[in-house]
């Protein structure tokens, strides 16, 4: 499906009917926070699965919000001299906000979806009709240049990343610009590339009816439109990550080889980061027969990076095949086309010995060490987000114990980190437990199993005494040789300090 499918934008160049939509919609209260209110958590959390009969019901009264959800959030025709009392109707049909629809009513051109900014903005995204609810499973017609709007993955992505004041800030593969709109709160500057034009037009579209600064918006695949010399203090990427045979959906699909697009993008971060700089990506990778996956990222990561990769999911090529043909789906249209796009995902994965395909998070900092850190873990389990502070504490604790060997670890002070509790596990009327585990209820909810030696040093490390001298009151208190203890458990506090139990005082 071509472009042409595709409804006409909206003027990107008219900041004035901008300014006085956004009043507007600011007055009748079509913000995230009125949203929920209207139509309340059960209907509200319907919509993020792409199920909008609970908003109708809720929206079928006269209020200016009822209209306006109906008519920017649930594509509905509205009467024009409804609209006419909540919105500058005439200059919206003018610039092309609305349409006309039959002989009295009006109808959205774009979707578009209030959001909350993380200090409380009020802020809104838009995108194509039919792409403001539940993502990729809300859109009606998978047209090539489509443009979504807020996903799971988008706001995974916003939530990791690190919020610091920055200089310059760079989205690759804007989209509906969720993230280059996320980077102007903190960001002098801030550029956006999209290979799809359209998608820069609704990411312009994005920032001014958010009331935020213009980016600079260039057309071009991932850093093709940035000049060699131009580098970063942030770079962000949702990325077309979709492993498929072919490039279907620009949305989704890179139009390279296996992994090969988050792998380049990943390669050619390093170059473009500021000393001290951050890059988050969302990436798919290839699990291929007879190739650990996790050395496979470790080879993707730039020289003067650390690297965080984590792994959240892994699905075979069944799975992942399906997944995407749902996704535009072809589970509902001629059997005969879904089975042979089937069997060509298949063949594409077999070819390339693949099977499994995951999907995570990778983090970049650029810091020139001698000897970078690269961590390569699987974290399926539930964490916390926003994840930008645990993500930049991180990269503090590995500067920090890179610049610690273990005999200046034993003269540290420590801290046990907020919300950390101790388990005991073993049978019922056992003298001791079989082992013990600390568990974090904040971040990324990590769970450590530790000996009774590590139990007590961390539950008594409040930093007014040096690890050292901790080791040598246990090792009093259990008839241990203190010279032993000091050397046998630097390893441990290592880990605990780089997973976050531990803190430096």
């Amino acid at each position: 499906m071509s472009n042409a499918s595709l409804s006409p934008l909206p003027s990107a160049d008219r900041p004035d009917v901008t300014a006085r939509l956004r009043d507007a919609l600011l007055g009748a209260s079509f913000t995230a926070d009125g949203l929920l209110e209207l139509l309340g958590a059960p209907a509200y959390a319907a919509l993020s699965r792409s199920e909008t009969v609970p908003a109708l019901r809720a929206t079928r009264g006269d209020t200016p919000l009822e209209l306006l959800v109906r008519l920017f959030l649930l594509q509905q025709p509205v009467p024009h001299a409804r609209v006419a009392a909540v919105l500058p109707v005439d200059v919206c049909l003018e610039s092309g906000w609305l349409d006309r629809a039959g002989d009295d009513e009006v109808a959205a051109t774009v979707d578009v979806r209030p959001y909350g900014g993380p200090g409380g903005e009020d802020w809104f995204i838009v995108s194509d009709l039919g792409c403001a609810v539940g993502g990729a499973g809300g859109i009606g017609n998978h047209a090539e240049g489509v443009v979504l709007g807020v996903g799971g993955a988008s706001t995974t992505l916003a939530g990791l990343t690190v919020r610091t004041p920055v200089s310059a800030a760079l989205d690759l593969g804007t989209g509906s610009g969720i993230q280059a709109l996320h980077a102007a709160a903190h960001a002098t500057r801030v550029t956006a590339t999209d290979v799809n034009p359209r998608a820069l037009h609704i990411a312009a579209l994005t920032l001014a009816l958010s009331g935020a600064p213009a980016a600079d918006l260039r057309e071009g695949s991932l850093y093709e439109p940035v000049a060699d010399d131009e580098t970063y203090d942030l770079i962000v990427s949702n990325p077309p990550f979709v492993i498929s045979p072919g490039a279907r959906l620009t949305y989704r699909d890179g139009g390279m080889g296996g992994d090969d697009l988050c792998r380049s993008l990943v390669q050619q971060t390093g170059e473009r980061l500021n000393e001290g700089g951050f890059a988050h990506f969302l990436a798919n990778w290839q699990h291929v027969e007879g190739e650990d996956w996790t050395d496979r990222l470790r080879s993707w990561v730039p020289r003067g990076c650390d690297a965080w990769i984590v792994q959240r999911e892994v699905q075979d090529v069944t799975q992942y095949a399906e997944l995407w043909l749902r996704d535009a789906g072809d589970h509902r249209g001629d059997p005969a086309a879904y089975q042979a796009r089937y069997d060509a995902w298949l063949d594409e994965f077999e070819a390339r010995k693949v099977k499994a395909v995951g999907f995570g998070w990778i983090t970049l900092r650029r810091t020139d060490a001698a000897e970078p850190s690269v961590v390569a873990e699987e974290w399926p389990h539930p964490v916390e987000q926003p994840l930008g502070e645990t993500v930049r504490a991180h990269f503090d604790r590995v500067d920090y114990l890179r610049d610690h060997d273990d005999a200046a670890l034993l003269e540290a002070h420590f801290t046990l980190a907020g919300e950390v509790v101790q388990e005991q596990v073993g049978l019922p009327g056992a003298e001791d437990p079989e082992h013990v585990v600390l568990r974090q209820n904040r971040g990324m909810r990590r769970a450590t199993r530790v000996d009774t030696v590590g139990a007590g040093f961390a539950g008594v490390c409040d930093g007014t005494m040096s690890a050292g001298r901790i080791l040598d009151a246990i090792a009093q208190l259990v008839g241990e040789d203190p010279v032993a203890l000091r050397d046998r458990t630097p390893a441990q506090i290592r880990l605990l300090v780089e997973q976050g139990f531990l803190e430096p005082a």
